[in-house]
């Protein structure tokens, strides 16, 4: 089998070992048969009984390992659970969910999905799956999803426990192409400012970027607020089509280099769809590779205001090498520059994925989230913008125009406890689910929900007294009125997400954003 797979592997990627052949590098060949010999011996004469495939998988990822914290070696499964979001769809039935006291609850169907065209309501509880038992039977989150979802066409039977009928519904749902949104949110902050959050960089982004921007611009946004915040990247080229879409014609986005890889541009194409309106763009800690491309472009062309903190620093691009049994290496083969020149990665040291890993641990340490002038550049990475000439720096990260600290005293130790026992989101889940006809009827439109809407007391202090039950209180009364204003913001954009989607949410959670703030206040 190792034969078999090795034969394979070097037919399919011939072309990529003749580069490498004559790029200087001599004795491949040897070490190829070195490596050849090894596993034969293994497998020949080892001890124990040995599993084959498993002994490949740990040779690619120990030689992986020895290179950047970025090239990874994925299994099968792990390519198609990291494509799907990517992709922008996976097919199943539909619906968004939660587990409540052993039983799935329907949050909300997926707009014009299977399940909604089948009859499914939010408030539904699905019981089974196709003559399965999934309610009661303490079966994992995941062993659900691998019942719901399934080839395009298939058909799935679900029982169905409606509130107010006695017994089971039976329907049948036939799975179909379910669209994954890579923008959470977009709403207009003030009548003159848009909002939008992209959470990732797929297939799909671009699109939905655009009727967000159109949605924006009908509702009269001169100004624009981009929520980079917590995206960790995705598609270089999703990327480069929205940059664009802020640029003059011509205008540099991104260009990527390596050792084996020429310099390639990625330009504007001109004709964007907001070239002269204000830009703010919100990142934190999180912000990395993708995102990191349009905030680079977007400062480097003195475009817009950058917010928040120090982006991660992810400057490689890598290649997805498909591998025959349906596994992926993705390999780093170059390193991508900011217009002004910046390569934005941060520094690291071959093999040693642990300190990288941490790096947000010693961010913290070092007071850097909290104070700009914790965070120190070398005169060696200065750089200039390209039309106002301001001082940017590379090798670690962008550094935002406007710092927002991090409020560590926001979210108090009991608000912390009650999040991690899921005690918030269970109350919420209940209070839906007991209301939800009232809601609807009492609030027709967000506007009047956000203007009125209080979170009843008797859900505060269910949380209360059922974090009690579980031995976690506030530490006195001072830190238990610090925790429930943020509380009750919490849980009445959990309501609003149940009743409309994720923009509403934001709308109501962004309130209470620093950086939010800071982006408003830039504007007004």
């Amino acid at each position: 089998m190792i034969r078999r797979l090795l034969i394979i592997f070097l037919t399919c990627h011939l072309s990529l070992l003749a580069s490498y052949a004559q790029s200087g590098r001599r004795g491949n060949q040897e070490e190829l048969r070195k490596l050849h010999f090894a596993t034969m011996a293994i497998n020949a004469l080892y001890v124990d009984s040995v599993d084959e495939g498993r002994l490949v998988e740990d040779a690619i990822r120990g030689m992986l390992e020895k290179l950047d914290p970025h090239s990874s070696y994925s299994t099968p499964k792990e390519v198609k659970e990291m494509n799907e979001p990517l992709q922008g769809n996976f097919e199943g039935i539909g619906v968004q969910f939660n587990i409540v006291e052993d039983t799935l609850l329907v949050i909300q169907t997926v707009s014009g999905g299977p399940s909604e065209k089948a009859g499914i309501l939010a408030g539904d509880r699905i019981v089974s799956v196709n003559d399965t038992a999934i309610a009661g039977v303490k079966m994992s989150k995941e062993d659900i999803m691998k019942r719901l979802r399934g080839p395009k066409g298939t058909k799935a039977v679900l029982g169905i426990v409606r509130r107010g009928i006695s017994e089971t519904l039976v329907f049948n749902v036939v799975r179909d192409k379910i669209p994954v949104k890579s923008i959470d949110a977009y709403y207009m902050a003030t009548p003159t400012a848009g909002y939008i959050r992209i959470g990732s960089f797929g297939a799909q982004t671009y699109k939905e970027f655009v009727e967000a921007m159109t949605f924006l611009q009908h509702q009269g946004m001169q100004d624009l607020i981009l929520d980079l915040q917590e995206n960790g990247g995705g598609y270089l080229q999703a990327a480069v089509d929205i940059a664009s879409e802020f640029l003059e014609a011509d205008d540099l986005i991104v260009y990527t280099t390596g050792r084996s890889i020429d310099r390639k541009e990625y330009r504007a194409r001109g004709n964007g769809m907001f070239t002269k309106g204000r830009i703010v763009v919100l990142v934190d800690s999180y912000t990395a590779s993708a995102a990191e491309i349009v905030s680079g472009a977007i400062q480097d062309h003195d475009r817009g205001t950058i917010v928040g903190r120090r982006t991660f620093g992810k400057g490689l691009v890598q290649r997805p090498i498909d591998l025959p049994d349906g596994s992926m290496i993705r390999l780093t083969i170059a390193h991508y520059y900011t217009p002004s020149g910046r390569c934005i990665q941060k520094p690291y040291e071959k093999g040693h994925q642990k300190d990288y890993a941490e790096d947000m641990l010693h961010r913290l340490k070092s007071g850097e989230l909290m104070s700009a002038d914790s965070v120190h550049f070398a005169d060696s990475l200065k750089f200039y913008t390209l039309r106002e000439h301001r001082t940017v720096y590379g090798g670690g990260g962008i550094m935002p125009d406007e710092f927002v600290p991090l409020d560590t005293m926001k979210y108090t130790r009991f608000h912390r406890q009650i999040a991690a026992k899921s005690l918030i989101i269970n109350a919420n889940l209940r209070y839906v689910d007991n209301n939800r006809k009232k809601l609807q009827k009492a609030y027709a439109d967000f506007d009047t929900f956000h203007r009125t809407f209080e979170i009843p007391q008797t859900v505060i202090d269910g949380i209360i007294k059922e974090a009690e039950k579980q031995n976690i209180k506030p530490a006195d009364d001072t830190e238990l009125q610090r925790t429930l204003p943020v509380l009750r913001r919490q849980l009445k954009a959990l309501v609003a997400r149940d009743l409309w989607t994720m923009s509403e949410y934001y709308c109501i959670i962004n309130e209470n954003s620093d950086a939010m703030r800071a982006a408003l206040k830039m504007l007004e």
